[in-house]
């Protein structure tokens, strides 16, 4: 069967950035615009340039780094009523913005014509007419985003069709029908697409899907199962209100399942860094459960699961995450069994297949600390350092002799505080102080100091998180609390956790993990790159005699 294609639409520089907490500097709107780019979007969306000053800048920005393959595309809407489209500054931002294409939004319900534009039916018709005429005069590729249309179709049919007719006829190359209040559901999206593919070609059709009743995916989903050409959507579905529809879902449903090429396959397999990269740039947490693309969409926790997926992954995983550049995890907790423990020794180099008294012992201390309070589903380093060390893996990088921490505060004055420490690595020891903006800070000052002497890449090793949480509340100040840490150097990102009653003995439980599994990692690929190097130089004085 010959494969169909679908163009995809990115409007996360615009539309995306109308969520909350999203924003993007006229850089890093052009950053994205690129990654896009590079992935062989169809269309990326800028901005609307006669909106606000960052938009414009972004375009003339665009103008000397031109995208290569995608077509850039300047947002606005349609002229104002009673004047004509030479006249209105919106457009004329369009046209300054010199990108290929045009993105222009109408009125299809009527109630918004008249409601809340204020201007009659018959002068909203002439608005869409002339804004499509004029840009397409102007040498320019038209997107028509007939906004509520489904809504508009629903109170009144023949009006709603008529805008889109009006647009069409004017010139637009795709007409987009956007469920601008999310609120369609995905039967009705088929019956009114297949309405509309009665007066307009499919070819020229697109949607446009908010998330309002989490139906955004689906509903874009059904609208190409009917046969619409275009997909609208936003990298990680950032979005106002609930976001809009994701469009790394949309690719992979689309490319895997349902036969419909979206991007090339080399591309399909960046989809998961596309959206690390995004939240990065938005400066948003990736959301671990997001489909295709989340750090667990592919991870398994239940003993029975991981025991199934070892022998086929196919029992609980319903694509390789290979194919979007995911990759299989398995999870430890108090749920796991032996082949959870299994599989996370064999990541870390350790065969323990033929050795099951060591598995059932460290099943057997996961299942008490995380009786304490522990959670090691998220906090994998400290993970491997417990395995490390019960099965004689480990060797212990530092020793600590003691630490005292004071913080004081005097009157109004900023509190202050300060960390003494003191090491032992081997036979030699060291003692050294340091201040911080609180007890932690300089207790993390104080032990970095005294290991940089003995260890210079802890330089490399910085802190990305940190996390206080209640294990259980009814000790009130005086409850069990679990610190967890998330540090990452120039290779690697990790988590460690600590737990205590006592908020600085927890944080440094979780602190000394951090630096030890940084030490740990590090020991072992040096140990690995020489026994590489070893094997280079034993070959190549093997090939030297012949």
């Amino acid at each position: 069967m010959k494969t169909k294609s679908v163009l995809i639409y990115d409007t996360t520089l615009r539309d995306g950035t109308q969520g909350e907490q999203i924003n993007f500097s006229a850089e890093e709107k052009l950053r994205v615009a690129q990654r896009l780019d590079e992935m062989r979007f169809h269309y990326v969306e800028g901005g609307w340039p006669g909106s606000n000053p960052k938009d414009m800048r972004f375009f003339e920005l665009a103008k000397i780094k031109p995208l290569k393959h995608a077509r850039l595309t300047a947002f606005g809407s349609t002229r104002k009523a009673g004047a004509g489209p030479e006249k209105c500054q919106n457009l004329q931002a369009i046209l300054d913005a010199g990108t290929p294409a045009a993105a222009i939004f109408g009125k299809s319900w009527d109630f918004h014509a008249t409601e809340i534009l204020g201007v009659s039916l018959d002068e909203n018709l002439a608005m869409i007419r002339e804004t499509v005429e004029y840009l397409k005069a102007m040498d320019k590729e038209i997107i028509y985003d007939a906004e509520h249309f489904f809504d508009g179709y629903k109170h009144n049919r023949s009006y709603a069709m008529k805008t889109l007719m009006e647009a069409y006829n004017a010139g637009a190359a795709m007409i987009v029908l956007c469920d601008t209040n999310g609120g369609t559901l995905p039967h009705d999206i088929a019956v009114i697409v297949r309405d509309v593919a009665s007066c307009i070609p499919l070819a020229n059709l697109g949607i446009h899907a908010h998330n309002d009743s989490g139906l955004a995916v689906a509903n874009s989903i059904a609208a190409v199962h009917e046969g619409v050409r275009m997909v609208q959507g936003t990298v990680n579905g950032y979005g106002e209100r609930c976001g809009n529809a994701d469009l790394l879902q949309i690719i992979g449903n689309l490319q895997l399942k349902m036969n419909r090429h979206c991007l090339p396959q080399s591309s399909l397999e960046h989809l998961t860094s596309l959206s690390n990269y995004v939240s990065e740039v938005a400066n948003v947490p990736p959301l671990s459960s997001r489909p295709f693309v989340g750090r667990s969409a592919f991870a398994h926790k239940g003993g029975i699961h991981v025991s199934a997926v070892l022998k086929n992954a196919l029992a609980y995983e319903h694509i390789d995450p290979v194919l979007v550049g995911n990759q299989q995890r398995v999870l430890v907790s108090d749920l796991a069994g032996k082949s959870n423990i299994e599989y996370k020794a064999k990541e870390l180099g350790i065969d323990l297949s033929q050795d099951d008294a060591i598995s059932r012992k460290i099943v057997q201390e996961i299942k008490h600390m995380e009786n304490q309070g522990y959670q090691f589903d998220a906090a994998e380093g400290t993970l491997s350092l417990l395995i490390r060390k019960i099965t004689g893996e480990f060797k212990e990088p530092f020793t600590l002799e003691c630490f005292h921490v004071i913080a004081a505060k005097v009157g109004q004055e900023a509190s202050t505080a300060q960390a003494t420490i003191k090491i032992s690595v081997g036979d030699e020891e060291e003692l050294t102080a340091a201040e911080g903006n609180g007890p932690i800070n300089a207790l993390d000052n104080a032990l970095r100091k005294a290991l940089t002497k003995f260890y210079p890449q802890i330089r490399e090793m910085h802190l990305v998180d940190f996390k206080v949480r209640i294990v259980e509340g009814s000790e009130g100040t005086a409850a069990k609390v679990k610190v967890t840490l998330e540090s990452k150097d120039e290779q690697d990102i990790w988590s460690t956790i600590g737990v205590s009653e006592n908020v600085i003995e927890a944080s440094w439980r979780a602190l000394v993990d951090s630096f030890q599994y940084k030490l740990s990692k590090d020991r072992i690929n040096k140990n690995m790159g020489n026994k590489k190097r070893k094997r280079t130089n034993h070959e190549g004085a093997q090939t030297a005699l012949f």
